[in-house]
């Protein structure tokens, strides 16, 4: 194994706080047309980033648990039965120009980038739902991504439970709904034929906060993605279920750290037979908020597989080493009620299979032009292999 040190990424990160942050949630404007409120009540500066109170609201199913909206289901007579009176839906549009993808110095147009239909919001006191469906992803129709129902409260255990589709990283950080068009690259890595990774993924989420300031997540998933249903309807390509673990902490008001641990296997296929790998990573994580001004958020995790296939024949690599993560900080100089923000973002991930070593740190700002819809501009410049730039200017709206 390759043994740089991983206080590269920490002085990355150390200088990235000084220069210039990730706090997410699912958020549609469907939530502000209910309760005829403005996203800023939940927002600071702009859609994703959420307020505590924003992160209450998603925690309790997508409701205010102390405010009626108004006219919000048909009265029918039956208590049992929840008819919305307008079906709550919200729309994503984003795109932008890039130049110098790839390295091969020309630009393109990339409007509609993403194009999505969203929906959510309480079907009893208790009982909530969301979902998501990508009408355009980079040109093509992707599908559903989230899609889940949610139950507070179990059994009046404190207890939440989710059931459906969601991305495994969502207790760490939700890349599905960050500023910058760079993703967290550390979350997709899956060494050579692997399907486990951190994406989205089917199952069930277990998860209850304590007065002490300590929330525990479990995770119970598929391990392979969300892909087509194969023979017998089974979206599962084998036989296991892969299983993660997360305990954060709250700090005073200003902080939250965070470890994780995931462990699972699957069959992998190959010319000489069928072998099970085993996967497993774990990683601590940190968020900072100071006032809705500054935040910053710091994800490092490891991995081990210990069966990886380059491709089905070739020799099987053995005890296969991955390590990464990233730093992430958002200003806002005047909280939420700031006009625009500055976001900056350095990845790294580092492996044994060479094609998944990554590099790379971005800087993003963004301006508002209304509460839901913000110009914004990237540049992002990877390290890895033959160094480059790329320049990104676009919008992204929500209504």
């Amino acid at each position: 194994m390759k043994t740089k040190p991983i206080i590269r990424i920490a002085l990355a990160g150390i200088i990235l706080l000084v220069t210039f942050q990730v706090e997410t949630l699912y958020s549609i404007p469907a939530f502000a047309r209910k309760y005829q409120i403005s996203c800023q009540v939940c927002h600071t500066p702009v859609m994703p980033r959420l307020k505590a109170f924003g992160d209450d609201f998603a925690g309790d199913g997508f409701r205010m648990t102390e405010y009626e909206a108004p006219r919000y289901f048909i009265e029918t007579g039956d208590e049992n039965l929840s008819l919305f009176r307008e079906l709550p839906l919200a729309f994503r549009f984003d795109g932008h120009v890039t130049a110098n993808f790839n390295n091969e110095g020309s630009a393109d147009f990339a409007a509609p980038f993403i194009l999505k239909i969203l929906s959510g919001g309480e079907l009893s006191p208790k009982l909530s739902y969301y979902m998501y469906f990508l009408l355009s992803e980079y040109g093509e129709i992707a599908g559903l991504e989230d899609a889940f129902l949610f139950y507070r409260d179990l059994f009046g255990s404190g207890i939440n439970i989710t059931m459906g589709q969601f991305a495994v990283s969502d207790p760490l950080f939700k890349g599905e709904l960050r500023f910058t068009i760079e993703n967290y690259k550390i979350y997709g890595v899956s060494p050579g034929t692997s399907t486990i990774n951190l994406k989205y993924d089917k199952g069930i989420v277990l998860d209850r906060g304590f007065e002490t300031g300590t929330t525990l997540v479990l995770e119970l998933v598929n391990g392979n993605g969300i892909g087509e249903a194969g023979e017998g309807y089974l979206f599962d390509k084998d036989k296991y279920k892969n299983l993660m673990v997360r305990v954060a902490q709250d700090i005073g008001d200003n902080a939250s750290i965070g470890f994780f641990g995931y462990t699972g296997k699957e069959l992998l296929r190959s010319e000489p037979g069928t072998f099970t790998s085993t996967a497993r990573m774990y990683g601590p994580d940190l968020v900072l908020d100071f006032n809705e001004r500054l935040s910053i958020g710091l994800q490092y995790l490891w991995r081990t597989d210990s069966d990886v296939f380059i491709n089905p024949e070739e020799p099987r690599l053995e005890n296969v080493m991955t390590q990464g993560g990233f730093a992430e900080v958002i200003y806002s100089p005047r909280g939420d009620k700031s006009r625009w923000y500055l976001t900056g973002l350095f990845n790294y991930v580092e492996s044994d299979v060479d094609i998944l070593d990554y590099t790379a740190a971005t800087l993003h700002a963004g301006y508002l032009l209304r509460r839901n819809v913000r110009l914004v501009s990237e540049y992002t410049h990877t390290f890895t292999g033959n160094s480059y730039g790329k320049l990104s200017a676009g919008f992204s709206s929500a209504f």
